[in-house]
C-alpha cells in the first residue's frame, strides 16, 4: 500500500506558497452550510502551515456541478466559515476559471502565513479528461510545494488530485500529505495490512454488487466478517432461505456461495443475521411510522420484506465485537433513518463504543449513523471519504496517496 508517505511535518513551507488539496465539499442549504465537519478536520493542517510561514493556497471541488460553474455550488460560503474558524481573513478568488489571472495576481500579493482560496475546482469541467492535464499544470503554476488532505477525494485520479503532483515535482518542489490524510492512511492502512487481531469487519448497505471486492478482500484480512443490512438477503437467498420481497441481487447468487465457501476454506467465521425486523415494504417516507415483527432469517413470509436485522442477530454481532482488538465497520445494518428500522444499526454502534477495541468506521452512511446516533466521540477513528476508504478496504491503491512522495 506503500503508507511511508511525506507529510506536512517532513516539508518546509517557511515562504513558500503551498497548495493544499481539501475536501470542503460540505452540504449547503439557501446558501448556508448545514454541516461544517469537513471545515473543522482540514484546519490542523491549514494551521500547521500558517504557522510555519508558508503562502497557503486552498483548493477543493462542491457538489457535482452537471450543470456548469453556477452560484449555489460556489466555495464563497466556505471562504466565509473558513475565516472565521482561522480568526484570519481567507481571500476568495470567485473567478470561475479557478486559476486565471485573478488567482495568479493573488498568489503573487500574498505574504507569509495568508490564506487564498481558489473557487470550486470542478467549474473547470472534467478534471481527469484531456483538459485535466492544462489544469493540473496550471494549479502546479501558483505553487512551490503541493499537500494532498481531501481523502474524501484521493481515489480519483483528478487534476487537483493526483495530475498536479508531476509539475509539482518537475520543478523540484514536494508533494506530501496532510494530516487528515495521515490519520486515514494510518488507522484504514494498518487495519487492512497490520491488524491487531482478533480483526472483526462488518459489512452492511443495501447492494453486495458495492462491496464484491472488499468482500473478498477482507476475508482474507480478517478473522470474523460479519454482514448485515440489504446486502444480507443476497447471502441468505444463496443459502437456500425464502427472503420474501427483500432487497436481492440475483446475479450475485453464486459469488455469495464462492465467500461462504471461501470463509470456510480459510477456517475464518462469516456472520449471517439469524433473524430479521419485516414489514409490508419499505417506510414513504423514509422516517414514516411503520409496523414491524422480527421473525427468524429462514421464516420471512411471501410479500413481507427485511429491512433490519433482529434482536437476536444484535446480540450475535454485539457478541463478536466484544473479544475483538480492531473492528472495521462500513454500511449500516438496516434502514436507520427510520427510529423503528435503527435499532440494528444503534445495537452494532452500541457494542463498538463500549469495547475496548481500536474502531474504525469506514465513511458513507456508518459514519451518518454513527453522528446521528450520537456515538461518534466514542470511536477510534470516523473515515472522511466513503467511495475511498471502501477502495481502501478492497486493497486497491488510491491515486491521491499513491501521488505522494515517499519519505
Amino acid at each position: 500500500m506503500g503508507l511511508n508517505k511525506k507529510s506536512v511535518d517532513d516539508i518546509n513551507a517557511k515562504g513558500k506558497r503551498v497548495l493544499v488539496r481539501c475536501d470542503f465539499n460540505v452540504p449547503l442549504k439557501n446558501g448556508e452550510i448545514t454541516d461544517e465537519t469537513r471545515i473543522v478536520a482540514a484546519l490542523p493542517t491549514i494551521n500547521k502551515l500558517i504557522k510555519d510561514g508558508g503562502k497557503v493556497i486552498l483548493c477543493s471541488h462542491l457538489g457535482k456541478v452537471k450543470n456548469g460553474p453556477n452560484e449555489g455550488e460556489s466555495l464563497a460560503p466556505v471562504a466565509k466559515r473558513l475565516s472565521e474558524k482561522l480568526g484570519k481573513e481567507v481571500n476568495f478568488i470567485s473567478d470561475y476559471n479557478v486559476t486565471g489571472e485573478a488567482a495568479t495576481a493573488a498568489v503573487e500579493a500574498m505574504n507569509e502565513g495568508d490564506v487564498v482560496l481558489l473557487q470550486n475546482t470542478r467549474f473547470r469541467g472534467k478534471e481527469e479528461t484531456k483538459n485535466g492535464e492544462e489544469f493540473s499544470k496550471e494549479l502546479a503554476d501558483l505553487a512551490d510545494l503541493y499537500v494532498c488532505d481531501a481523502f474524501g477525494s484521493s481515489h480519483r485520479a483528478h487534476a487537483s488530485v493526483e495530475g498536479v503532483t508531476k509539475f509539482i515535482t518537475e520543478k523540484g518542489g514536494e508533494n506530501a500529505v496532510g494530516y487528515l490524510m495521515q490519520k486515514e492512511i494510518d488507522f484504514l492502512g494498518n487495519a487492512v495490512e497490520n491488524p491487531v487481531r482478533p480483526f472483526v469487519a462488518i459489512l452492511g448497505g443495501a447492494k453486495v454488487a458495492d462491496k464484491l471486492n472488499v468482500i473478498n478482500n477482507l476475508l482474507e484480512k480478517c478473522d470474523t466478517l460479519i454482514i448485515g443490512g440489504g446486502m444480507a438477503f443476497t447471502f441468505l437467498k444463496a443459502k437456500g432461505y425464502e427472503i420474501g420481497n427483500s432487497l436481492v441481487d440475483d446475479e450475485k447468487l453464486d459469488y455469495c456461495k464462492e465467500m461462504m465457501a471461501k470463509a470456510e476454506s480459510l477456517g475464518k467465521k462469516l456472520l449471517l443475521p439469524i433473524d430479521t425486523t419485516i414489514a409490508d415494504g419499505f417506510p414513504n417516507p423514509i422516517d414514516a411510522e411503520i409496523a414491524v415483527e422480527v421473525v427468524d432469517a429462514d421464516k420471512i413470509p411471501a410479500g413481507k420484506e427485511g429491512l433490519d436485522i433482529g434482536t437476536k442477530t444484535a446480540e450475535l454481532f454485539a457478541d463478536a465485537v466484544k473479544s475483538a482488538k480492531t473492528v472495521v465497520w462500513n454500511g449500516p445494518m438496516g434502514v436507520f433513518e427510520n427510529p423503528t428500522l435503527a435499532k440494528g444499526t444503534i445495537a452494532v454502534a452500541k457494542a463498538l463504543a463500549e469495547t475496548e477495541a481500536t474502531t474504525i468506521i469506514g465513511g458513507g452512511d456508518s459514519a451518518a449513523a454513527v453522528n446521528q446516533l450520537g456515538f461518534a466521540d466514542k470511536m477510534s477513528h470516523i473515515s472522511t471519504g466513503g467511495g475511498a476508504s471502501l477502495e481502501f478496504l478492497e486493497g486497491k491503491e488510491l491515486p491521491g496517496v499513491v501521488a505522494a512522495d515517499d519519505k
